[in-house]
């Protein structure tokens, strides 16, 4: 089957809805002020509402994500509504951060697609009473109150550029394919891979850093690109999910298996027929079900006025870290041809 075509399936495979709108009896419990007006015990009988936003709907990921927080909605008793943008776009974001403003949700937690340029519509909420947080890709603190990050990412991003040396024999030269440049977290993943990569391997050498936006075609023709333009070119690394399974199609395009090392973050079910078949070794990620999990966890103790500690317990997630205003959910883990069909999402 064509790449193209496989991509796209893959995507109406995934693609969910469970974009909601709020009941029309809904009352806002928050004057613009962001002070208080009923007591405490109103909330026993009328739900919390929390809008979870990723930074793209539609690829298995955040679908994954998604899942997680349904759960959790669920299990603790709240209604969640998750809604993204279809591209990484963080203007389309503005606008659905602004609806849920003005249906007047008790909490907003984002995956942001820029850490700046949300700033005024994110200060907005928090002007309306609404509790906001960031999970998976954060701001600037100033306009949350919390970070929900899956992993440390000086852990993640020396981990994963070890992972590829390995395979290189810890020289020659390697490219990066990104999601979106202004994505925080992904920048900080990636400088913590270059810094590891400067310490500890210096016969490597980074090439570029290529940007896909979360699109798997995109991706699958800037890997082909890379090939052409850097004929010695032994290595790539994906930072989003989206980039491993399309490097690796690339390459099995190419003829060129065994010459090029594939190694980042995706899902086990992205990175499975690609590791069975041997053109990956290795793919790296957490689970974004227990992610989406937590996130619809702490938006509940937040606006329960509960505080949050290092080495809390979090059912259905587990202990998590606390450093300063970002929650640690879990440590990084390794698919391979041994342990992969151990995971499915």
């Amino acid at each position: 089957m064509p790449y193209k075509i496989m991509i796209i399936l893959s995507l109406l495979f995934f693609v969910s809805g469970c974009n909601g709108s709020l009941k029309q009896n809904y009352e806002v419990i928050y004057k613009s002020e962001g002070k208080q007006t009923e007591q405490s015990d109103k909330k026993e009988t009328e739900k919390y509402t929390i809008a979870v936003i990723p930074k793209v709907s539609g690829i298995p990921y955040f679908n994954a994500v998604e899942a997680g927080a349904m759960e959790a909605g669920e299990d603790l008793n709240v209604h969640v509504f998750y809604s993204g943008p279809l591209i990484a776009d963080w203007k389309q974001q503005e606008k659905i951060i602004a609806d849920y403003i003005e249906q007047g949700v008790d909490a907003i937690a984002l995956s942001a697609n820029d850490p700046e340029k949300l700033g005024n519509v994110l200060k907005q909420a928090k002007a309306k009473g609404i509790k906001v947080f960031t999970w998976d890709s954060d701001t600037n603190p100033l306009y949350r109150q919390y970070f929900v990050n899956s992993v440390d990412p000086e852990i993640l991003g020396r981990h994963v550029m070890d992972t590829l040396s390995l395979r290189m024999n810890e020289k020659g030269e390697y490219a990066i394919i990104t999601g979106t440049d202004n994505a925080a977290t992904l920048k900080e993943w990636i400088k913590w891979m270059i810094i590891q990569q400067k310490e500890n391997y210096p016969n490597m050498k980074l090439l570029e850093i290529a940007e896909s936006n979360d699109d798997p075609q995109k991706a699958y023709m800037i890997t082909k690109k890379i090939m052409k333009k850097y004929p010695n070119i032994k290595g790539i690394i994906g930072s989003s999910s989206v980039g491993p399974p399309a490097a690796a199609q690339a390459i099995i395009d190419a003829k060129k298996v065994g010459e090029i090392y594939v190694v980042g973050l995706s899902s086990p079910n992205l990175l499975r027929s690609y590791i069975q078949n041997g053109t990956i070794e290795v793919g790296t990620l957490w689970s974004p079900k227990k992610l989406g999990y937590l996130t619809v966890a702490i938006a509940k103790e937040i606006l329960l006025g509960n505080k949050l500690s290092d080495n809390m317990s979090i059912s259905n997630v587990g202990v998590i870290r606390l450093k300063g205003d970002s929650i640690i959910m879990d440590q990084p883990i390794d698919f391979t041809k041994e342990n992969i069909n151990q995971y499915d999402f």
